[in-house]
């Protein structure tokens, strides 16, 4: 589903225009990406959760050469499902 898509399933969903619905998910999206900017997580109670997690810097290979690289140290969002969400994809 892209972004377009889900604005549309919101107009549907909720009754409002797309124009609503795009300000509304656009709002989310910016919650979201600001809460996590600031290290915080985020919890949707049967969706699932968001949180920063650390990575440390560690040792690859460049895999056309085969040349060891550093690879810096980084920050990833990570996301878990929750209860509810896993029952439903698995039916």
């Amino acid at each position: 589903m892209k972004k377009e898509e889900l604005i549309a399933f919101v107009s549907e969903q909720a009754g409002i225009t797309k124009k609503s619905a795009g300000e509304a998910v656009n709002a989310v999206i910016e919650g979201i990406t600001s809460a996590l900017e600031k290290g915080d997580s985020i919890s949707f109670p049967g969706f699932g959760s968001f949180k920063v997690v650390e990575r440390p810097a560690r040792e690859g290979r460049n895999p056309s050469t085969g040349e060891k690289i550093q690879i810096a140290a980084s920050k990833a969002v990570k996301f878990t499902a929750g209860a509810t969400l896993k029952d439903r994809v698995n039916k």
